[in-house]
């Protein structure tokens, strides 16, 4: 005889299958366990089991005192080309709100890579879903080449600093990038909306081109809420 699923498996594939067709957004909060409890006319700890199964697929994050958060696709994002082209691909609709776009110095950036000048276009930005929440500050740092000088006053090409980076020629090949957990001091948490020390992911990009020209050093706060880590290992 076919094994007949328990309530909150029942639960969970419902659930799932609103998840992933879309029903419920990339994103979005779900509804609290009450509500849920509700719905499927269940238990709290019904539903608390169900959400277990959810977060052991990888479908939804669970963080205390704060509710489910559906991540944005339950599969690994793609970062090297930035997160905008990542979460394009995996159709998360997010909106980008430019904070700054000035040309600075870098001496200490410019000393670890070894470049010429130390002169860098910075660009600040401020990544937020459709409900206006903030998940992201997202920092640029791209070499101030004669045909990017202007970017301050002109803006970025199309939105993106790809397409940026390509019309001056530099075409992004290869990188390296580091990731670990750390406070936001007083200005990154007002811009966010957040408490000051609240612990945000942190990566660190830097990209070349194909002949190792230095083309962007990338600096992201990343909510942990709604990115997470994934690692893999095998043959």
């Amino acid at each position: 005889m076919p094994e007949i699923a328990l309530k909150h498996e029942r639960i969970a594939a419902v659930l799932a299958r609103e998840i992933r067709s879309g029903l419920v957004r990339r994103g979005a909060q779900l509804p609290g366990e009450v509500e849920l409890a509700k719905r499927f006319s269940v238990s709290r700890n019904t539903v608390r089991s169900a959400l277990a199964v959810l977060t052991e697929d990888g479908l939804i994050t669970t963080r205390t005192g704060k509710g489910s958060f559906v991540l944005f696709d339950g599969r690994p994002l793609d970062g090297r080309l930035g997160w905008t082209h990542a979460l394009a691909e995996q159709g998360v609709e997010t909106r980008m709100r430019t904070v700054k776009i000035a040309l600075e110095q870098d001496l200490e950036l410019a000393d670890r890579l070894g470049l010429s000048s130390p002169d860098v276009i910075v660009i600040e930005r401020l990544r937020q879903l459709v409900n206006g929440a903030a998940i992201s500050i997202e920092r640029s740092r791209i070499p101030a080449v004669t045909s990017l000088r202007d970017l301050p006053e002109r803006g970025l090409e199309n939105g993106s600093i790809t397409a940026t980076l390509h019309r001056a020629g530099l075409h992004l090949d290869h990188c390296e990038q580091r990731l670990r957990g750390r406070p936001l001091d007083a200005a990154e948490a007002e811009l966010l909306g957040r408490p000051e020390g609240t612990w945000f992911l942190h990566t660190e990009r830097t990209s070349f081109t194909a002949d190792n020209t230095f083309a962007e050093y990338a600096d992201s706060l990343l909510d942990p809420e709604h990115f997470e880590l994934s690692l893999s290992y095998g043959h």
